[in-house]
């Protein structure tokens, strides 16, 4: 950015700060462009978004306040429009709109919204409320008894997926979202279909493609947690994750032999497992398309030795720790 004063190319600073936020104080990577000559400072649109959602993510993350795209989730499950989740919550008619457009819920709404994510609960809700049509109300009640019906009948498999993805809420070590299997597995497939990595460069695609998202936005694309170990960041419990995806035919896993003894595994994507970008929001696409041309020439080792020049690596390896998120604002080999 140029400095509106000296037309002089600016540099972005980034410093921790304090920032007030409905009477609390939170600690945040601030960041702003300094021009040298005048000393001033300067923000734009989107670093101002990324200041502000520093804050926002944990005030949510202290007040247990579901995320957008969790309040998004909670509506949609049930086949309702905002207007009428927000009737049935007894808030005001735009309010839950609103919400998932990223207002902040009071702490009190927050609860009520966690609360009818329950079908059970959702089904109390609708009892309570006056203003809607019997024959509405009987259609969502059934709806509801189905979504409860069909938990009890998959509990194994979701409880698995949460054992592997882990289900613990949105903080700063999953990129402020909750586990989402359903976006790491299309992560995979994408690039697998794009580089057919081996496994040691897949996990750096992802990390890379996680913590870039969350730079950007301070929102990562999986909610997936990371481990610095001696090859790099990992995704946590990965040798599980990708054996249960090769297992129900999402991708291919080819072992590979080498001369000098050693062998690898490929990823290769499945000629009938298309990638589904319909998962997927723009920048969330253009972060990994930008992932898989930056590092599309670069082999298994080099990969290794770039994601060993990222603080988020050289500041947890020894203790081989979950890796926070806010090592993105740290990324310097993309």
């Amino acid at each position: 950015m140029k400095s509106p004063i000296t037309g002089n190319e600016m540099k972005l600073i980034k410093e921790r700060r304090s920032m007030d936020f409905r009477k609390e104080t939170f600690e945040i990577v601030f960041h702003y462009y300094k021009c040298e000559d005048s000393g001033e400072q300067f923000t734009t649109t989107s670093i101002d978004e990324v200041n502000m959602n520093q804050v926002y993510n944990q005030y949510r993350d202290k007040f247990n306040i579901p995320f957008p795209d969790e309040i998004i989730r909670i509506r949609e499950k049930y086949g309702l429009s905002a207007a009428k989740m927000s009737e049935i919550l007894g808030f005001g008619v735009n309010s839950y709109r609103q919400y998932e457009a990223g207002e902040m819920p009071s702490v009190a709404n927050a609860k009520l919204i966690q609360m009818v994510d329950e079908p059970k609960r959702f089904i109390d809700m609708m009892e309570l409320c006056g203003t809607l049509d019997e024959k509405v109300k009987t259609r969502l009640i059934q709806k509801a008894q189905l979504l409860a019906d069909d938990k009890k009948r998959n509990i194994f498999n979701l409880n698995f997926k949460e054992y592997l993805l882990g289900n613990h809420m949105a903080d700063i070590y999953s990129g402020y979202r909750n586990p989402n299997f359903e976006k790491f597995t299309e992560m995979v497939v994408y690039f697998s279909e794009r580089l057919s990595p081996f496994k040691t460069k897949m996990n750096k695609l992802l990390f890379y493609a996680d913590f870039l998202m969350f730079k950007q936005s301070c929102f990562s694309i999986s909610g997936v947690r990371y481990k610095a170990i001696d090859m790099g960041p990992v995704p946590n419990n990965f040798q599980s994750i990708f054996e249960y995806l090769a297992n129900e035919d999402e991708i291919d896993i080819l072992t590979t032999e080498f001369p000098n003894g050693y062998s690898g595994e490929q990823f290769k994507a499945r000629k009938e497992r298309n990638f589904n970008a319909d998962l997927f929001t723009e920048i969330e696409l253009e972060t990994l398309e930008k992932v898989a041309s930056v590092f599309k020439e670069t082999n298994t080792n080099d990969i290794i030795k770039l994601s060993h020049l990222e603080e988020a690596w050289k500041k947890n390896e020894k203790e081989k720790k979950v890796i926070s998120y806010e090592y993105a604002f740290e990324l310097n080999q993309i």
